[in-house]
C-alpha cells in the first residue's frame, strides 16, 4: 500500500488542508493520505498551538466518512519537536511492507534543506508537492518528485484563529462539525 504523509500543526484543520489530502488521495498513485498532526513542528513557535490532541481530534472529525484519508496521532509518541526523518524511520520500521511518500506545498519544499536529514529524506522517499503561489520549484536537489496542481484556497488557520477571538463566522472555512466542536469547547478564543 501507498501512503501519503502530510504533515501539519492543523491549528484547525480547514477546508483548504482537506481540498489539497483529498485532490492527493485521488489523483495520484497513492492508496491513503495520512494527515499527520505534529505535536511540535520546530521550525514554528508553540505558543498559540491548541492541544495536540484535541487537534488531532478536531482532524478525525473532519476526515470522519472518507475512506482514502485518515487522520494520524503517530508524532504524539515519539520525540519532541517532530523531525520528518524520525517519523519516516520510525513508520517505515513499524511497516515495513509500506510504501510511504511525503506531501508538501512548493513554499515548504523551498526549505527542505533546513530539515534535519534532509538528505535522507530526498534519497529514501519520493515528495509530491502541490504549487503555492509565488513558490516554484526550480530545484529538487535529488529528490524524487512529483508537482501536483491541486486547487488552492486562500484559507490560514492563522485566520481562522483570530476570527474565532474576533466572534466572526468561521462556516464554510472548516467542515461544519469541526466548528461546532469548536465552538462547544471555546477553543481559540
Amino acid at each position: 500500500m501507498k501512503i501519503g504523509l502530510y504533515f501539519g500543526s492543523f491549528n484547525p484543520i480547514h477546508t483548504g488542508h482537506l481540498i489539497i489530502a483529498n485532490y492527493i488521495a485521488y489523483n495520484t498513485d497513492l492508496d491513503k493520505v495520512w494527515l499527520v498532526v505534529s505535536p511540535q513542528n520546530p521550525l514554528k513557535p508553540s505558543s498559540s498551538l491548541l492541544n495536540e490532541h484535541h487537534r488531532f481530534h478536531l482532524a478525525e472529525l473532519a476526515v470522519q466518512g472518507e475512506p482514502r484519508l485518515r487522520a494520524s496521532n503517530i508524532e504524539f509518541s515519539l520525540p519532541r519537536p517532530s523531525f520528518t526523518i524520525d517519523t519516516l524511520t520510525y513508520l517505515s520500521e513499524k511497516f515495513p511492507t509500506q510504501e510511504f511518500t511525503v506531501i508538501m506545498g512548493s513554499d515548504s519544499f523551498q526549505n527542505i534543506q533546513r530539515w534535519k536529514n534532509y538528505e535522507q529524506i530526498i534519497k529514501h522517499y519520493p515528495i509530491y508537492i502541490y504549487k503555492r503561489p509565488g513558490h516554484e520549484v526550480t530545484e529538487t536537489y535529488g529528490a524524487k518528485v512529483e508537482i501536483l496542481d491541486a486547487p488552492l484556497l486562500d484559507i490560514s488557520s492563522t485566520n481562522i484563529r483570530k476570527w474565532i477571538q474576533e466572534g466572526k463566522s468561521i462556516r464554510y472555512l472548516v467542515p461544519d462539525q469541526v466548528a461546532a466542536y469548536i465552538q462547544q469547547n471555546n477553543y481559540y478564543k
